[in-house]
């Protein structure tokens, strides 16, 4: 298996995946979550040019992270890994390259939001060293997209914002 920056060619493996990935909401009752539309095209060919999606392929795209900057950190958008091939630690490496990532950028931290119960959500990131954000220490960014998800559809009272920080290097700081 390699990890690479993602190609317009990977677009419907990802969509692929980000489906698949999806299906599992539908064994804890989120079925709205289940059916969910995949990523546009346009935010993956956007992220693409961007060098802000990474993958993870075995003769095929298998998983793949998608992030953006806000707040002058990384903010994890979306994280799939084919269901085949959960248990093998491909989402935490992918989550390691964006770690990485930031890390050469300077970047203080890693952000996400996800749902607060699932067990492959909130649960999941913390093990990786995310810690919740408080509603009240919310920036006006993260705001933002808390009121994109609501129109969504997305049920705000059942997700988390997240923050990984991160101890840079004294020669990163120095830039």
């Amino acid at each position: 298996m390699q990890f690479r920056s993602g190609a317009v060619g990977d677009i419907p493996a990802i969509a692929a995946i980000e489906r698949a990935s999806a299906l599992r909401f539908l064994d804890i009752g989120m079925v709205e979550i289940a059916n969910d539309d995949p990523t546009p095209d346009a935010v993956l060919l956007e992220r693409i040019g961007q060098d802000r999606l990474f993958v993870a392929v075995d003769a095929k795209p298998i998983a793949f992270v998608i992030f953006g900057l806000v707040d002058d950190q990384l903010y994890i958008e979306q994280i799939d890994v084919d269901p085949e091939y959960t248990g093998k630690r491909i989402g935490a490496a992918l989550i390691g390259l964006v770690e990485e990532q930031a890390r050469k950028e300077g970047r203080q931290g890693l952000l996400l939001s996800t749902f607060r119960d699932v067990p492959w959500n909130a649960p999941y990131y913390r093990r990786l060293g995310f810690t919740d954000i408080v509603d009240a220490a919310l920036s006006p960014a993260l705001l933002q997209i808390r009121q994109e998800h609501i129109e969504r559809g997305l049920d705000e009272t059942r997700r988390v914002f997240m923050r990984k920080p991160l101890i840079l290097d004294s020669a990163a700081n120095q830039r």
